[in-house]
């Protein structure tokens, strides 16, 4: 084999091993947030599409996986506030494009596992962290300057209250509960918020939906 064929054929083994690492990490987060941390790493194998042998070639220990699931929420979450931060025209749009980005990042169901996946002074989390709030706190500091937001709010009533709102119901998995979630985000941000009220998406959530969801994962 020639040097340049020897060259391609590294290339292609780069890039479907990179493939393959986020499929499954793709994969790990779903079954995470569906099942929690300790959900059988055969079952993200066959979620992912992949054998058993490539996954544990590409994370030999449950706690790896769960440390590279972790970062990358927190890191897309930070990109997404950083986003919204620098490209909405308001402080209020730019809080509602996030805390719903935020949601459908899993940030609610992953962000618990950090407890038991990750070291507590790992310097990538602690960088992605500061991304986070430094873009969080921009949003809401110009919001309260401009009127957009109540005055007598801080970050930490932004991130608590988006982690408990997408976090699955207890004993209900994750799936029927995803219908819920964007509209009781934007009754939180009407909470937030000084502007006329949000047009809520979905419909309301009755007593029968919420005990067919239950009844849904029993």
């Amino acid at each position: 084999m020639s040097v340049g064929a020897a060259e391609q054929q590294g290339a292609r083994m780069r890039a479907d091993a990179c493939r393959n690492r986020a499929r499954i990490a793709a994969a790990a987060r779903e079954a995470f947030v569906e099942h929690g941390a300790d959900v059988p790493l055969d079952e993200i194998a066959r979620r992912a599409g992949i054998g058993n042998a490539t996954l544990y070639r590409h994370f030999p220990d449950r706690r790896g996986l769960i440390r590279t699931v972790t970062l990358s929420v927190l890191v897309r979450t930070a990109e997404q506030a950083e986003a919204a931060r620098d490209e909405e025209p308001s402080a209020f749009a730019a809080l509602r494009r996030f805390v719903h980005a935020a949601a459908d990042e899993r940030i609610g169901a992953v962000c618990p596992l950090l407890s038991g996946g990750v070291a507590p002074r790992d310097p990538e989390f602690a960088a992605a962290r500061t991304r986070l709030e430094r873009a969080v706190s921009d949003i809401i500091d110009a919001g309260r300057r401009s009127g957009d937001l109540r005055p007598d709010i801080a970050m930490g009533d932004v991130i608590v209250a988006v982690t408990q709102l997408a976090r699955p119901l207890p004993g209900t998995g994750c799936g029927g509960a995803d219908r819920f979630v964007h509209r009781h985000l934007d009754l939180l941000l009407d909470g937030l918020g000084t502007p006329r009220p949000t047009e809520l998406s979905g419909s309301a959530a009755t007593l029968e939906d919420l005990r067919r969801l239950q009844g849904e994962y029993r």
